[in-house]
């Protein structure tokens, strides 16, 4: 810890898991350095129940976004945000929430009141981007921001236009949650049942959907089954479950080497029991894959704002990590070859996980945290 004293930080992030969790990743770490972390968010949305359970401090804000398709909901949008900023600063002023020493948005909408009154009141405002295209909110803060925390490189230009001169971006990468950090291969392959030395296949889609996914890989049972000591175990998403099941139709005895599950709760553990994942490239799961070190092959979501998955995607191809294949070519000869190939190719796999590991997304959170420790003492 680079300044000894206890800081009070407040964190803006909220609606999806995306924003949620490298916040709480973060506010992990700063708790673990004797900080104290208070949240800003929406009460009836994701951050709402997760916030508290983590033991933080939760304060609810009340905003409305902005709908492009929609321009009369502008008007709407900014007498909600005009109201809670003065509420904000009216509360930190009288001592009904604490004054934090740094402040923190996460890139969704109901960062702003967050920001902007602690600009207001002379703390220093930093923004975390998890993605390579970054969103309307963190462009609309960038000015008032002292330092920007890029998740992925491929937004620093954009956010680089819309920010002050003195503005200091960075790229510390997406924070991971200690408790996927600390996943056990071993703990993880006992709780599904899968042999030590086994290989195991873990695939998922994340939140967008996988439903082409799913249709390849049930195409291709025949083959990953045909290699002598796979085992597969694939996260549908409940809405994919019931018809991966039945593309599948597994046998008693395949069933034994290909588990389906419409969720995994587990990820730390599941995620570094796997020898090769095959997912999607949402920026929390590349952080999670970078963080464990997995061998990966990435099919980005074809329909992500400004393609933005496949741009994820380059932080662990360009390292030699992963290889990427565009949903519309999955049917092709080369992603089946590739696949095949990652799970009958020891030394190959340890070469992605040995550039993985030079990564070091596992660091991401105490890097963001001696950044905004940084802040303090400038």
């Amino acid at each position: 810890m680079t300044d000894k004293r206890r800081l009070v930080v407040a964190i803006a992030a909220g609606g999806t898991a995306g924003h949620v969790n490298p916040a709480l990743a973060l506010a992990d770490e700063l708790r673990r350095r004797g900080h104290d972390v208070h949240f800003f968010g929406e009460t009836r949305r994701l951050e709402g129940t997760l916030v508290p359970q983590a033991g933080f401090p939760f304060h609810p804000v009340h905003v409305t976004g902005f709908d492009r398709q929609r321009p009369w909901t502008l008007v709407t949008a900014l007498v909600h945000l005009a109201r809670e900023e003065r509420r904000l600063l009216k509360e930190f002023r009288e001592g009904e929430i604490p004054q934090p020493d740094v402040a923190i948005g996460f890139g969704a909408y109901l960062e702003l009141p967050l920001v902007r009154a602690a600009a207001k009141l002379g703390v220093p405002v930093a923004l975390h981007e998890q993605n390579s295209v970054s969103g309307l909110a963190n462009k609309q803060s960038a000015k008032l921001a002292s330092l920007i925390a890029l998740g992925q490189p491929g937004a620093e230009g954009v956010l680089r236009d819309h920010a002050a001169a003195s503005t200091r971006i960075v790229f510390t990468g997406n924070p991971v949650r200690r408790s996927v950090l600390e996943g056990d291969r071993s703990r993880g392959r006992a709780a599904l049942g899968i042999p030590e030395d086994a290989t195991m296949l873990l695939v998922f889609g994340g939140s967008l959907g996988a439903k082409h996914l799913n249709e390849r890989l049930a195409a291709l049972k025949g083959d990953v089954l045909g290699i002598e000591g796979v085992y597969v175990v694939q996260s549908t998403g409940e809405k994919g479950y019931d018809e991966a099941c039945e593309l599948l139709c597994l046998s008693d005895a395949e069933a034994k080497r290909w588990q389906v599950r419409a969720y995994i709760d587990d990820m730390g553990d599941v995620l570094a029991a796997a020898d090769v994942v095959l997912s999607r490239a949402g920026a929390s799961s590349v952080a999670e894959i970078a963080a464990l070190a997995v061998p990966s092959i990435l099919v980005p979501y074809p329909f992500a704002t400004a393609d933005h998955q496949t741009v994820n995607a380059r932080l662990l191809v360009d390292a030699g990590a992963a290889t990427v294949h565009a949903d519309a070519d999955i049917d092709g000869e080369a992603f089946a070859r590739d696949l095949l190939d990652a799970l009958t190719n020891p030394a190959r796999r340890e070469g992605m996980r040995a550039a993985a590991k030079g990564l070091a997304q596992d660091r991401a959170a105490q890097h963001l945290a001696d950044e905004l420790e940084s802040l303090t003492h400038a």
